[in-house]
Formats: C-alpha cells, structure tokens, sequence
C-alpha cells in the first residue's frame, strides 16, 4: 500500500509519459489522438481526485495554509480543465493544438513540482503513515469514479464537485466509446 504522495507522483509520472508518447507520435495523427486522449483522460480523474480526497485533507490539517495552498491548486487546475476543453475542439497534432497542449503541460510540470516540494510534504507528516495511505486507497478509488473530461464549469470543491462529477460520469463514459486510446501495443512499444 502506497502513501499519498506515492499515489500522486504515480499519477504525474503518467501524465509525463503521456505527454512524451504524443510528442513521439509526431506525424502520426492517429497515435497523437490516442496519446492524447489517454493524457486528457488521466488529467482529468486526476486533478477530480485531488479535488475531492487531498484539498479537504490539506484544509483539515494544514490550517489556513492548506486553505491558501488548496485554493491556489484549485485556481491551477482551473487553467487546465479549460485548456483541455479547448484542445478538445481542435485538430490533434496542427501547430495550434500542440501549442495550446504544450502550455498546458508547461502549466501541469510547475503546478505538479509545486505539490511534490510544498504541500505533500506538509501534508504527509500531519496526517501520519496509516491515514496516508488510506488516503492513497481513497485518492485511487475517488479516480475511479471520476469524470474523464474537463467540465471547467463545473464547482471544483465537494460536496457540489462529486455530485456534478457523479452526474457527468456516465455522459463522459459514453463519450469515450467513440474515442481512439492507445493499443496494448502501443503502449508495449513506448
């Protein structure tokens, strides 16, 4: 059983990676699309996941430090989840998507590091082994039961945030099924 700050890292390091795929896949507009869609995807559940399990958590612990760390976080997310709404009405791989997508990344490394230097390790110790992991277990499990597209107009604190989520979920499901995601060889290959 991971920590929470495991569980986030996992997460960052997968979004990297999917970034890098899709810029691998230059030239390629169905791998860019697939690559990219997982990307949108993970980005997505995550920054939902975050938003339900580990702002509340560094709000409870952290005092009115947490409050300002969480709304800065939430600002941040924001950015994106409007970026990414944005890039899903364009053209993968055309000069315009991947300007707006490399913002968006750029954006999403410094956001990221920000978590992993300052406001995990403020968390961590507040909340002790036992209930970072359990964290983790819940910061895994919320993703699950995520939207797995931007909604900026969604509200990003709970309890409205997983209500909207929860009713989103099924429409964003749907979507899905008419998307193109990376192969099992695909990802062997990467």
């Amino acid at each position: 059983m991971a920590s929470l700050t495991a569980a986030i890292k996992e997460d960052h390091e997968e979004m990297y990676e999917y970034y890098e795929q899709y810029v691998k896949a230059a030239g390629n507009q169905d791998a860019q699309t697939r690559w990219s869609n997982q990307l949108f995807w993970e980005i997505a559940r995550h920054a939902v996941g975050e938003e339900i399990v580990v702002y509340p958590l560094m709000e409870k612990h952290l005092g009115q430090k947490g409050i300002d760390l969480a709304d800065k976080d939430r600002e941040e997310h924001q950015f994106v989840k409007e970026k990414l709404s944005l890039l899903e009405g364009m053209t993968t791989g055309t000069t315009e998507f991947n300007s707006t997508l490399k913002t968006v990344m750029d954006h999403l490394h410094e956001h990221n590091d920000s978590e992993e230097r300052e406001d995990l390790p403020r968390l961590e110790p507040q909340l002790g082994t036992e209930a970072s992991k359990v964290a983790a277990q819940s910061f895994s499990r919320t993703k699950k039961f995520a939207p797995t597209h931007a909604h900026p107009s969604f509200p990003n604190k709970p309890p409205y945030e997983t209500l909207a989520g929860f009713m989103a979920l099924p429409i964003d499901k749907l979507k899905d099924l008419f998307l193109k995601f990376p192969t099992e060889e695909m990802e062997k290959n990467a």
